[in-house]
C-alpha cells in the first residue's frame, strides 16, 4: 500500500475533490431539481469527476496503475485540467439555471451550498493542475506541460461550442467555422489520446516540429472562424426581442466568444511549442 498516494499534497487535493463532488451531487439529488439538458450535465459532472477521481486514488494506493498500458502521469494530468474546466463550468452554469431570485426555502438552501461546495471542487482540482504541472524544461510527460493542458483547454472549448451550434447550414462562411472547430478538434482529441496511449513514438516525423506545425495552422484556420462566424451570424440580423434561453443569438454569440479563447489557446500554445523546440534551456 502507497499511503503517499493520500498522504502528498496531490493526494489531499484528490481527497478533497472526491468528498466535494460527493457532497455537491448528494446535495442536487435531495431537492429532486436536476431536470433537463442543463441539470443532466451538471449531475454527470460531479459523478463523473467523483468516480474517476476515486478510481485514480485507488490504483495509486495499491499501486495498480503501472500495470495499465498508458502514460499514467499524462493521464492524470489530463483529467485534472478536464475537471478543472468541467466543474467550473457546472459551478457557473447550475446556479444561473436553477437558483432563482428571491431564494428561500430549504431547497434554494440546498441548492446555493451545492454551488458553493462545487465552486471548493474546483479550486482542489485547479490546485492538483497547478501541483501536477511539469517544471520549465521537464517533458517527461507532455500532457502536463502548459502546451499539453492547453490541448485539453482547447477540445472542451470546442465541446462547449459544439453544444451551441444551430443553424449554421444557410450559410457558406459559417459551415468554414463549423469544419474548423471539427478539424481542430478531432486532430487536438487524437494528439491527447495517442499521448496517454503511447502511440507518438510511433510518429514518421519528428513530433515536436510536428505540432508546431499543427498549432500554427489550427491558429491561422481559427483567425479565419473568428472573423467568418460573427460577420456571418449577425450580419443584418439585430437581437430579438424579446430573447429567450435558448435564444439563437445568444448561442451565437456565445460561439463567438469560445472561438476568441480557442484562438488565444492556440497562439499561446504555438508560443510554447515554439520555445520548447526551437529555444532549448542550457
Amino acid at each position: 500500500v502507497n499511503l503517499r498516494a493520500v498522504t502528498s499534497w496531490v493526494g489531499i487535493a484528490r481527497l478533497f475533490a472526491v468528498v466535494l463532488s460527493c457532497i455537491a451531487f448528494s446535495l442536487v439529488a435531495s431537492t429532486g431539481d436536476f431536470k433537463g439538458p442543463y441539470g443532466t450535465w451538471c449531475m454527470f459532472t460531479w459523478c463523473f469527476c467523483f468516480a474517476v477521481t476515486l478510481l485514480v486514488l485507488v490504483l495509486e494506493l495499491l499501486e495498480l496503475y503501472p500495470k495499465l498500458p498508458l502514460s499514467w502521469d499524462d493521464f492524470t494530468s489530463a483529467f485534472s485540467m478536464l475537471a478543472t474546466l468541467m466543474i467550473f463550468t457546472t459551478s457557473v452554469v447550475f446556479p444561473s439555471i436553477f437558483i432563482s431570485s428571491p431564494c428561500s426555502g430549504s431547497k434554494c438552501a440546498r441548492q446555493a451550498a451545492a454551488t458553493t461546495v462545487s465552486c471548493l471542487c474546483f479550486l482542489a482540482y485547479a490546485l492538483e493542475v497547478g501541483l501536477t504541472r511539469a517544471k520549465p524544461g521537464d517533458i517527461s510527460s507532455f500532457l502536463s506541460t502548459v502546451p499539453g493542458l492547453l490541448k485539453v483547454f482547447e477540445a472542451y472549448v470546442a465541446c462547449l461550442i459544439f453544444s451551441l451550434l444551430d443553424t449554421y447550414h444557410l450559410e457558406a462562411g459559417l459551415q468554414w467555422c463549423v469544419a474548423v472547430y471539427s478539424i481542430c478538434f478531432i486532430i487536438t482529441v487524437l494528439i491527447i489520446i495517442f499521448t496517454i496511449g503511447r502511440c507518438l513514438t510511433y510518429m514518421p516525423c519528428p513530433l515536436e516540429k510536428m505540432l508546431v506545425g499543427y498549432n500554427a495552422l489550427a491558429l491561422g484556420m481559427y483567425i479565419t472562424a473568428t472573423v467568418l462566424w460573427p460577420l456571418y451570424s449577425f450580419r443584418n440580423r439585430n437581437r430579438p426581442n424579446p430573447c429567450g434561453r435558448n435564444c439563437w443569438w445568444d448561442r451565437h454569440l456565445g460561439v463567438t466568444f469560445l472561438t476568441i479563447f480557442n484562438l488565444i489557446a492556440y497562439l499561446v500554445d504555438l508560443v510554447y511549442s515554439t520555445r520548447m523546440v526551437f529555444i532549448r534551456a542550457p
